[in-house]
């Protein structure tokens, strides 16, 4: 059992989904820290100790992993606001698992409309600098004089530039001293400040190397991976995808933005192509990019979920996959594990996998496992681009 001792009581706390093998935990020292905070049971120095938090208001909480937070305050009916399907997820299993009642928190995404009002505002800072800039320019509307403002985050993830953004969009912001190597954030809005629009979502044409969409328009909202250029990977994947024709059902696994997808649809108008991700901006990254580039017909479908999970077996004819290794702060390759697990079972007979990832993950081993045979398809001095069937 992992079990997050707090001043509301003990929570018995799991990622999504559960693993009993996997060693790393729901929370950290930063949900901790802010707990702690908020109740009144830690004492900053150089920070006025005002005591407890007032939490009969409005609470909102952002950027909550794996539902740590929202679980302890469950009694203050918080409003978790997140762009993790997983962490989404998580929360609701980790409210059951401890006998609590699901309609206590109101789940968002960040592509939702924020609350009108926000009387205590915790932010679990996230990875990305641009996603915490879109979330707090979506928020500071709801934000008044009298409102509590506490972010949260390991060391390590907190920077000069993260407190320069609270400042620029919020108001004056300070910091604890490390506790356990986290740190707590202490925000007072600022009324009337002024602030210039936030530049999400970023729209950019693709360079002439980038296959069948040399030269067109991609969409990115904020927090998605290398949201700002075309990452290496991804335009060496694209030189290098399979040519095919037909009726076939085509998944663009975590699709980030949509390009892959969206050249596969263009090289293939028979096609028709699902593109699935567990970040709510990803996937709307991935529909504007569709439908600035290849139209509005009914050939595309767009899922936000937990990998292949929402997709019936033996339905698909050929997953395209570029898969994380790091799950916020921590690199694993339990996420790709998964998602080729998933693409297995959702693959016919016949059906292929394609996979692209650094030489030195080693992905060829697993696929050769899971599938029987993994062949190598392009490479360079830092990729690969795999190829597994299923037979």
């Amino acid at each position: 059992m992992n079990l997050l001792t707090t001043s509301w009581g003990g929570f018995d706390l799991a990622r999504f989904p559960a693993d009993p093998r996997d060693p790393l935990r729901a929370w950290d020292a930063a949900d901790e820290y802010l707990l702690r905070h908020l109740k009144g049971d830690e004492p900053l120095k150089g920070i006025e100790d005002a005591g407890p938090t007032d939490l009969s208001g409005s609470v909102v909480v952002v950027g909550d992993r794996w539902g740590a937070l929202a679980t302890s305050l469950a009694e203050h009916s918080p409003v978790q606001i997140t762009d993790s399907f997983l962490g989404q997820q998580a929360t609701r299993a980790n409210l059951a698992r401890n006998g609590i009642d699901a309609d206590t928190v109101a789940l968002l995404s960040v592509r939702d409309v924020p609350p009108e009002r926000i009387d205590v505002l915790l932010v679990r800072v996230p990875k990305s600098l641009a996603l915490l800039e879109d979330q707090l320019h979506r928020l500071a509307p709801a934000v008044h004089a009298d409102t509590v403002i506490v972010g949260t985050g390991m060391v390590t993830e907190i920077h000069t530039s993260t407190l320069k953004l609270f400042e620029r969009i919020i108001g004056p912001t300070r910091t604890s001293l490390a506790v356990k190597k986290a740190r707590l954030i202490f925000c007072t809005p600022a009324p009337g400040l002024a602030r210039t629009p936030g530049p999400w979502p970023l729209r950019y044409a693709l360079p002439a190397d980038a296959g069948a969409l040399a030269g067109r328009t991609v969409t990115n909202h904020a927090g998605i991976f290398c949201a700002e250029r075309l990452d290496i990977g991804t335009r060496f994947f694209l030189r290098s995808l399979p040519r095919r024709r037909g009726p076939e059902r085509v998944v663009d696994l975590g699709c980030g933005n949509g390009v892959i997808g969206t050249a596969a649809a263009l090289a293939n108008p028979e096609a028709s192509v699902t593109f699935i991700d567990e970040s709510f901006s990803a996937v709307a990254s991935a529909e504007a990019t569709y439908r600035d580039n290849a139209g509005s017909d009914a050939r595309a479908e767009f899922l936000v979920g937990d990998g292949l999970s929402g997709v019936p077996a033996d339905s698909v004819d050929l997953v395209l996959n570029n898969p994380p290794f790091h799950s916020h702060q921590a690199t694993t390759d339990a996420t790709a594990h998964r998602m080729f697990g998933g693409a297995r079972r959702a693959l016919r007979s016949g059906g292929e996998l394609w996979v692209i990832g650094n030489r030195h993950l080693g992905y060829h081993a697993r696929l050769r496992r899971l599938f029987g045979n993994c062949e190598v398809v392009a490479s360079d001095p830092k990729f690969v681009v795999l190829r597994a069937v299923k037979k």
